[in-house]
């Protein structure tokens, strides 16, 4: 029987005819890899990538037109107001009981504190007075930052490590420039 447009595609795991899904066995808490997936490492991916990727304009912005000081505190601000924008964004989008994503104040805190740890981590090297020492060690902590999320991409998304690490390179310097361009006018 042909699938209607607003039918979502059968799943190993919700077709019969296919057999049970592959058993991977219980991960953390007891959820299958799937619900994990869904309830825990989707919602903190989200977060880890938009704190790594979407503070970087301001912070890079910040500390080429007013240096490290500046760019320590509109980074640190900017990854906190990221964290708790994305992480009411995440629990208010969706409240789990028809997706199946757990608990949305979960995945809430989840995203939040993702997006504040992804935010915050590149701009601690603005702790350091001379800005061109920092951006260059802050430039090492994003590289560290992409690697970490193309890695948890291919664990978890199935994801080429390859196809993740251009994907997120990418991201992150198409935002850079935009930081670099404006902090530079």
């Amino acid at each position: 029987m042909p699938q209607s447009e607003t039918e979502a595609p059968a799943t190993p795991a919700s077709n019969p005819a296919d057999g049970p899904a592959p058993h991977r066995g219980p991960t953390l808490f007891g959820y299958d890899e799937h619900s994990f997936i869904l309830r825990f490492v989707q919602p903190g991916l989200v977060g880890l990538i938009d704190g790594t990727i979407s503070t970087l304009a301001p912070i890079f912005a910040a500390a080429l037109l007013s240096g490290s000081h500046t760019a320590l505190f509109v980074g640190l601000a900017t990854a906190v107001g990221a964290g708790i924008s994305m992480g009411l964004s995440e629990s208010l989008s969706d409240d789990g009981s028809v997706t199946g994503r757990g608990s949305a104040a979960v995945r809430g805190t989840i995203t939040g504190l993702m997006t504040t740890f992804g935010g915050a981590f590149h701009t601690l090297p603005f702790l350091i007075s001379n800005v061109h020492q920092a951006l260059a060690i802050a430039g090492v902590v994003v590289s560290i930052e992409l690697v970490v999320i193309a890695l948890i991409r291919k664990r978890f998304l199935e994801v080429s490590l390859r196809s993740s690490l251009i994907q997120v390179t990418l991201g992150g310097a198409l935002v850079v420039a935009v930081g670099v361009t404006l902090g530079s006018a």
